[in-house]
């Protein structure tokens, strides 16, 4: 039998190159039968984890490769040997990027030559076989000896023969042999149309103005091995060789083994050791020298699995994270899982004590997964990029990187791009993005688009919503995560490339938090909270004013004139808890206690929301239902088998760990299908495994005995979480910030005032709606005044003892904070007694002055808001002459 491996495939992730998904490439090289597939998207890594993964299910051999298109233009596809080698090709990589601007990467010959140690090297011949190209070949022959290799094609141009006896005689003159490939774009010949279409995309032009720049057939499809054959019948050595340099290029990702960084841990300590001793001191400090004998024995069995599953570098490399940001005055708040963990609550990650709220452990760390844990923090939004500096200063730009957004193609941005491609009219695309289609997988609504006035008969109109769809998902390009860093012990660039964010400062890896996941790679998320800035500023001018010190975790515990107050729905400016839905179920769920805080928070979710969990919940609560719980039949198991897992909500499943839960317990999933659900949850759209799972788990609760429709609407919540997610865990976390905003509303509005107005932009609500909400708190709001006024909004002492809400510059429109603070520094040498001096003193414009008018704030000088712009339009910016300048 012949064997053929296919060497130079280009996938989706070479944006608007490739025409199909690495996953269809794979799938489509194991059923014809191919040997091997080597996936080489242009200067890019980035898609190399999928179809790692999906090469590993259906039993594939996956080469690690990559096409480097050098400043020379020159292009050859690199493969390497081994882990060494590959690390290699990714700090060639990672230079280019850094070298050049986003999405962009700049690599030449040296370069290559600097780092093809133990690499395999097959050059693409260009059109035109010159000098330059021949100097080129022969200059990576000598720096290569043995591992160069002439790629050569027949793709049925008309002048294939001839241009491969040109090749061929380079090759024998140069030692270069000769390796046949396919140039592969797509997976199957019906892709066609839409490589074409991604072509006109990339070169912003219509299909029937691109000419030449379309390829002339549809054979950049995967071919078999007897087809390649036939093609190449006299060169049969360049086929085998596809096989023999597969066979060379043994490197797998499965190698990459992730190490923690150690720099948290002090000489002559082991990581446990400094975790365990951390957690003691932490835990005398949370509870006074008094830990209870529940947290001792839970701290215990933390410690023990930690250690076993060797995690303690992870929750130090957290733990030195939250600890820089503290010692610099940046409040932060740990979520997620880490609520789950009482070791989490004892270094200070978070401020949820997780013996409150009943979370396990074993939901956050978990030994049958074997996967490591996932921390997330949200810091000070004003002040986050303090932290992501010092972790790329702490750990240096090699070892620390963000990862990767994959940007991919919705449906209004498909419909519009294809749309413009095909030369429909912008009426036209803008109607028909404007229907409603669903998932990649689904048909489009035909009622919408005949609605919108479109004839789906019409053959060109129903090809674009065909290429549309076959479009959506597509990726479009890389952007940086919000929030998710990687760190490593060694050079992080020699496990992914890393290049340059549009932001300047930023660095970021190629792949996204799904590839990492999948190679068990460590991501602590750095996220920014506009909340946070508005508590630390809040705690702030109480400590200043009033002479108490808060932090989120030392508040009145349990106070009922906040949950009077939420009960009321008065909850303009609350965390959480303040959209028009949240405030409409305040008064119907009337909030308690702590836990009635983490179901508000997370009940208004498209999760409990899509099941049909919200209602049954309000009616159980307030009496008008009888607490149930689904229980199966006899034969099957207890009737109490989910009362442990739903006891908590009144037998509703409200949160995804819920669902998960019943997935184990109640439709036996073993814990592969559930780890596959759980994943699942985040790449319904993309992958389309709904339909399998659906079938699965509904299949599986009816068959023991659970009634139909309690199984589909367990089934509907996952699929909210799909898009969603909401774990009881972040809303245990939000649900304290949602306490803690509340209760500084409720025992100091004019600070809470203050705290928000200086956190802007932030939540629902416009800085007029948080004026006249807080003077209907009785606060005594103060307007901005030339002088009295600072930048942010302050608190001036009243002369009953109170405090009023003085507001700042920032609250002028157009008024920038320069300008403030040049007003601010004259007004510190004289005050300000008319307008002629405030100009001169201040060197502000008149334009300035004249917003200052606008803005009514010149009361301290006698001037109402006509007044004031009637002096201001007297001023004029040119200096005076010499000789009138009298001052």
């Amino acid at each position: 039998m012949v064997e053929y491996a296919e060497l130079q495939v280009t996938t989706n992730f070479s944006f608007l190159r490739g025409a199909s998904h690495p996953e269809e490439l794979v799938a489509t090289a194991k059923d014809l039968g191919l040997s091997a597939l080597a996936i080489t998207d242009r200067n890019s890594l980035a898609g190399i984890v999928r179809a790692h993964l999906a090469a590993k299910d259906a039993g594939l051999r996956l080469i690690i490769g990559c096409r480097l298109d050098l400043i020379e233009n020159i292009s050859v596809l690199c493969y390497p040997h081994s882990r060494q080698a590959y690390g290699r090709l990714c700090r060639l990589l990672t230079r280019g990027k850094r070298a050049a601007p986003k999405g962009e990467c700049h690599i030449n010959l040296s370069d290559l030559v600097e780092f093809s140690e133990d690499q395999s090297l097959i050059v693409i011949a260009p059109d035109v076989l010159d000098a330059s190209f021949a100097a080129a070949l022969k200059r990576l022959v000598v720096a290569c000896p043995g591992n160069v290799w002439l790629a050569a094609d027949y793709l049925y141009r008309n002048d294939d023969r001839r241009r491969l006896v040109q090749i061929d005689r380079m090759s024998n003159q140069y030692g270069t042999p000769l390796v046949a490939t396919n140039d592969v774009h797509y997976h199957v010949p019906a892709r066609r149309p839409l490589q074409d279409v991604v072509t006109c995309i990339r070169e912003k032009c219509r299909i029937i103005e691109a000419g030449f720049k379309l390829a002339a057939n549809a054979e950049r499809h995967l071919k078999p091995a007897g087809e390649m054959f036939r093609l190449f019948k006299g060169h049969e050595d360049a086929l085998l060789r596809t096989v023999r340099i597969a066979e060379k290029c043994r490197f797998s990702l499965d190698e990459l083994a992730y190490e923690y960084p150690d720099e948290t841990v002090p000489p002559g300590m082991t990581p446990q050791d400094y975790l365990t001793e951390l957690t003691w001191k932490g835990a005398d400090w949370r509870y006074q020298n008094k830990i209870p004998k529940k947290v001792r024995k839970t701290l215990l069995k933390e410690l023990a699995l930690i250690e076993k599953l060797d995690y303690a570098p992870y929750f130090l490399t957290v733990y030195d994270i939250v600890h820089y940001a503290r010692s610099v005055g940046i409040l932060c708040q740990g979520r997620g899982s880490a609520a789950n963990s009482a070791i989490c609550y004892c270094i200070g990650v978070t401020s949820v004590d997780p013996a409150k709220i009943n979370l396990l452990f074993e939901r956050f760390i978990s030994e049958a997964r074997k996967e490591p844990p996932d921390i997330d923090v949200d810091f000070e939004h004003e002040r986050r990029e303090e932290v992501i500096q010092y972790i790329y200063q702490r750990y240096g730009r090699h070892r620390a990187g963000l990862t990767a957004t994959v940007i991919t193609y919705r449906q209004r941005s498909a419909v519009r791009e294809v749309g413009k491609v095909m030369g429909l009219s912008e009426d036209v695309t803008g109607a028909l993005a404007r229907t409603a289609w669903g998932s990649t997988s689904a048909s489009v609504d035909q009622e919408k688009v005949v609605e919108a006035g479109l004839d789906l008969n019409d053959p060109h109109l129903a090809q674009t919503i065909e290429l549309t769809k076959q479009l959506m998902g597509f990726p479009r390009h890389l952007s940086q995560h919000v929030g998710g860093f990687v760190l490593t012990q060694g050079p992080l660039e020699e496990t992914v490339p890393i290049g340059n964010a549009a932001m300047d400062e930023r660095t970021f890896i190629e792949w996204d938090k799904d590839d990492i996941d999948a190679l068990k790679i460590l991501k602590v998320d750095v996220l920014g909270l506009g909340m946070l800035s508005c508590i630390r500023k809040c705690f702030d001018l109480i400590s200043t004013c009033h002479k108490r010190e808060y932090n989120l975790a030392s508040l009145p515990q349990e106070d009922p004139a906040v949950y009077r107050m939420l009960q009321k729905a008065d909850a303009i400016g609350v965390f959480q808890v303040e959209s028009r839905a949240q405030m409409n179920m305040l008064p119907r769920l009337k909030p308690e206690k702590f836990y009635d805080l983490v179901i508000e928070v997370a009940i208004v979710r498209p999760g409990p929301i899509q099941g049909d969990m919200v209602h049954p919940y309000l009616r159980r609560r307030d009496g008008l239902e009888a607490v149930e719980y689904p229980s199966p039949s006899l034969e099957h198991g207890p009737p109490d088998e989910l009362e442990r897992i739903l006891g908590r909500t009144l037998g509703v499943p409200l949160f995804q760990e819920q669902a998960m839960q019943i997935a184990i317990d109640a439709a036996k999933f073993s814990s592969d299908e559930a780890n596959q659900l759980r994943r699942a949850m985040a790449t319904f759209r993309r992958l389309g495994t709904i339909g399998t799972l659906q079938e699965k788990l509904i299949g599986r609760l009816v068959a023991r005995g659970y009634e139909p429709d309690f199984a589909l609407r367990c089934f509907e919540q996952i699929k909210g979480f799909g898009d969603y997610g909401f774990p009881e865990s972040h809303a245990a976390s939000f649900a304290l910030l949602a306490y803690v905003s509340a209760w500084i509303k409720c025992h100091y509005p004019e600070v809470f005032c203050v705290g928000l107005l200086n956190s802007q932009p932030m939540g629902f609500y416009a800085p007029a709606q948080i004026v006249r909400d807080a003077r209907e708190h009785n606060v005594e709001v103060r307007s901005v005044d030339i002088n009295h006024s600072e930048w942010d909004n302050t608190l001036e002492k009243r002369e009953n003892g109170t405090w009023a809400v003085r507001l700042g510059f920032r609250q002028v429109d157009g008024l920038r904070s320069d300008a403030a603070e040049k007003i601010v520094k004259a007004r510190r040498i004289k005050r300000f007694e008319d307008m002629a001096q405030i100009h001169k003193q201040t060197a502000v414009s008149v334009k300035i002055l004249e917003r200052l008018a606008s803005a009514d704030a010149f009361r301290s000088l006698g001037m109402d808001r006509r007044q004031a712009l009637w002096q201001v339009r007297n001023l004029i910016d040119a200096p005076e002459l010499p000789l009138f300048d009298h001052a």
